[in-house]
């Protein structure tokens, strides 16, 4: 069926597809086109609304023309920014970007240290030109994204759910867990830096061409906490051995000095993302533990 669905999609660029790139959240095919490669994505059904989708291909149109480096939006041959596919699946390209990711969840760096620091201040550079590039930006009518504020983090029904009621997590775990939304709670009170934010800075989502680093994969994106995307990139990084320099180079090329706000950003991604695995994986599959231990550990160094 996805691979039906895939080639009716790439008919409407009057692409054809090369290869499966990924089969996650959305399921995304490199494609060829008249003018280049492309990638196709065929949007999970009932995640992002077709409105949210096309605000996300706006606000990434505007970031590549201003300079940033994300992928362009390719409207389809008739010049839509999406297209509705006959199972009501929405589809959407984007230019193709030629580099290698960053690195994969789970797999330690391989890298040099000094190339990873540097790729790591490069991208926090990155994190704070997309940030003021958008702040000059006025949003069209109709923009919507989701909020990924106090409400969406920790509130009673988060985007991601209800992370401390994970039915893996051991008393100790589960109470651990309240207790880091607790203090969540009290530290996103406080007047913060937000607007529109990424909210997905994962390896697999950041694109190495030598020294430069390019941002891929809008699907979360939404208004939020700005320092939230540091803390996105370094929950991956927490059983790094040099997690401490991999977390200065990044602060230090996004320009702030508040490394415990940064921590604590890191903190609510754990978080999140043991919400995230309750709706979306089987109940005996490994991941549930481990997202809860790695929260479980930032929340002890953190709160």
């Amino acid at each position: 069926m996805t691979d039906r669905l895939a080639l009716e999609a790439a008919a409407e660029w009057g692409g054809t597809l090369i290869r499966l790139l990924s089969n996650r959240e959305n399921v995304v095919y490199e494609m060829a086109l008249p003018t280049g490669r492309a990638a196709l994505r065929l949007h999970r059904t009932g995640y992002q609304s077709p409105a949210a989708i096309v605000s996300e291909l706006w606000w990434c149109d505007a970031l590549a023309r201003a300079g940033v480096a994300v992928p362009a939006p390719l409207p389809a041959r008739d010049g839509a920014p999406v297209v509705t596919l006959s199972t009501g699946r929405i589809a959407s390209a984007l230019a193709w970007i030629e580099s290698d990711a960053l690195g994969k969840a789970g797999v330690p760096f391989a890298r040099p240290l000094p190339e990873t620091l540097a790729l790591h201040e490069a991208l926090g550079a990155l994190l704070a030109r997309l940030h003021r590039t958008t702040d000059a930006l006025t949003l069209p009518p109709g923009f919507t994204r989701p909020r990924w504020d106090a409400d969406g983090l920790v509130g009673e029904t988060p985007f991601w759910g209800r992370f401390w009621d994970h039915p893996a997590a051991t008393p100790d775990q589960a109470a651990t867990l309240a207790r880091a939304r607790a203090f969540l709670r009290e530290t996103l009170s406080q007047p913060l830096d937000t607007g529109l934010i990424h909210a997905d800075v994962l390896r697999e989502n950041v694109l190495v061409n030598g020294r430069s680093v390019s941002l891929i994969d809008f699907d979360d994106s939404g208004f939020g906490f700005r320092l939230y995307d540091l803390g996105t990139v370094l929950s991956q990084n927490l059983y790094e051995p040099a997690y401490p320099d991999i977390r200065d180079a990044l602060i230090s090329g996004y320009g702030t000095a508040d490394t415990a706000l940064v921590e604590a950003f890191t903190l609510a991604r754990t978080c999140a993302s043991v919400g995230w695995t309750m709706p979306r994986l089987a109940p005996d599959d490994p991941i549930h533990r481990s997202h809860i231990a790695r929260a479980v550990m930032c929340a002890d160094r953190v709160v």
